[in-house]
């Protein structure tokens, strides 16, 4: 890729400039204060108001001896030094450790083997234990995983541990939730200025939430399991800075598509990807998990957001925690900046068998389809569901492929059926889903965003073509190797779905 200016694609304007770093998108460190949830937040301004300098406690990272990123500022902060640079290896104290069916037991397996069939995890309290891949499946080994997690949870007295025992209903199990990283957000265990690391490589959605986010080895986890700490060697950060106003017809998986379709997969390998600009501080909650939830897609270690006015509405009512944003120093040093002007961006897909393989959805009108599918960590959460249905209900169409839609959580199944959709008459999104023939909304998990088990809902038992919301489409990735999947928005999806070719969604939206 070339390091001066240079086009990024058909409809977007991209810039590449290491020493342009004109955009402020931080307060004087002077100006941080420790947030506690619940509490009122002025509409007014950007930062809540800062508590007295008396009633703070001293800060654990002294005074700062050199500009510092948002996220070597985390890494410094929870390895209680003053300052941290790219390439330090750092023992960082973990505030929050996830895992799930499909790594949790060897995970568990090697925390037993290295610290004692009896041992105990540092902080019963600290880690969060969500099954939610191959669980709606009459395969005894997945079936297995989750016992083993139960297990385990009842031995350690783990207090997030979010069972499932009935799989013939999800609805009678209260505790289950669904796919881990957007239970973790709805349940209250993201927060900004936090370290957060989980045995799955989409943690990183929670970096929306400011804070370092990302995933670990199972052998990393065994041992964060026994000490609460790990080394972590300190990330290079890449800044992208996306300006305009964001078309009706674009969502935050276009932006994301955008930027891997630029750097590549393995563009920003082991770096930090920082999202800031106009167009970053317009997205919801939802809409910046799809951003950071991706980073991974493009090699990155993790992925922020900086927390504002959006990020501590959204945590009002989901945890009593308090916590402590932080953000980039305006002199702080970035490996490289990229510049979007979004209002130019056209809906994108990424073509198979790549994230970075992109181009415009316009270009690929002739591609016959099999099906569609709307779910997973990505593209299964509420505000996907009824982007999807703004979308149907605009075209007054029915669907002419089979269309999978899998919620990401309990929460987000009941809202697809009780949120109204915004100019439908009161419709919710499972009566328009019902009036324009998609399947019915599946239990909340993981489903066939990675293949499973050959019983799994939705799984690609067949060599078809898929148009789907989830985040990966290497061969095999949600069952058949033969199988071909073009990742797009939930727009571009429900427009494909009405047509049976992949379609670009301002034909229904405009």
């Amino acid at each position: 890729m070339a390091s001066s200016l240079g086009f990024a694609h058909p409809g977007s304007s991209f810039f590449h400039n290491k020493k342009d770093l004109s955009l402020s998108v931080v307060p004087p460190t002077s100006q941080l204060s420790i947030y506690k949830c619940k509490k009122p937040i002025s509409k007014n301004i950007v930062m809540a108001t800062t508590t007295q300098q008396s009633e703070r406690k001293p800060a654990t990272t002294g005074s700062i001896k050199a500009p510092m990123t948002m996220t070597e500022k985390i890494l410094a902060k929870a390895s209680e030094k003053s300052g941290v640079k790219p390439g330090d290896n750092v023992w960082v104290n973990v505030d929050v450790f996830m895992t799930n069916d499909i790594s949790g037991p060897g995970s568990i397996g090697i925390f037993h083997r290295e610290f004692g069939k009896n041992a105990k995890v540092w902080d019963h309290e600290k880690v969060v234990v969500i099954p939610d891949h191959y669980i709606f499946t009459s395969d005894e080994r997945a079936n297995r995983n989750v016992d083993i997690l139960r297990e385990f949870s009842l031995e350690q007295n783990i207090k997030y541990f979010y069972d499932i025992k009935d799989l013939s209903n999800f609805k009678a199990n209260p505790d289950y939730k669904g796919v881990c990283h957007i239970a973790l957000a709805q349940e209250g265990h993201c927060r900004p200025g936090e370290v957060l690391l989980g045995t799955d490589s989409h943690t990183c959605t929670a970096g929306a939430f400011g804070q370092f986010a990302t995933g670990i080895g199972n052998t990393e986890a065994g041992f964060v399991l026994g000490t609460g700490a790990l080394l972590l060697k300190v990330p290079h950060t890449l800044r992208f800075v996306m300006d305009g106003e964001m078309p009706d017809y674009l969502l935050a998986k276009d932006l994301i598509l955008q930027i891997i379709g630029e750097i590549s997969v393995a563009g920003a390998t082991y770096k930090s990807m920082e999202f800031v600009g106009t167009t970053i501080e317009s997205l919801n909650m939802e809409e910046r998990m799809t951003l950071c939830n991706m980073v991974i897609e493009a090699g990155g270690k993790n992925g922020v957001v900086s927390a504002d006015s959006t990020t501590f509405k959204y945590l009002e009512d989901k945890t009593s925690l308090p916590y402590e944003p932080v953000y980039s120093d305006a002199q702080a040093s970035f490996l490289s900046e990229f510049r979007f002007d979004i209002s130019n961006l056209e809906p994108l897909v990424a073509k198979p068998h790549s994230p970075d393989n992109r181009a415009l959805a316009r270009e690929c009108k002739d591609i016959k389809i099999d099906r569609v599918y709307i779910g997973s960590c990505t593209g299964g959460k509420t505000q996907d569901f009824l982007a999807a249905a703004k979308l149907f209900l605009a075209s007054g169409k029915k669907v002419k492929v089979p269309t999978f839609l899998v919620p990401a959580t309990q929460k987000v199944w009941v809202d697809i059926y009780t949120l109204t959709v915004p100019g439908s008459g009161g419709k919710t999104c499972s009566q328009i889903f019902q009036e324009v023939g998609c399947d019915t909304p599946a239990s909340p998990s993981c489903a066939a965003c990675m293949g499973g088990p050959k019983d799994t809902y939705a799984r690609m038992n067949e060599a078809q073509v898929c148009v789907s919301t989830t985040n990966r489409n290497f061969p095999g990735r949600m069952g058949h190797k033969e199988g071909e999947i073009y990742l797009a928005s939930p727009y571009t999806a429900a427009a494909s779905a009405l047509t049976g070719y992949i379609t670009d969604p301002r034909q229904f939206l405009h």
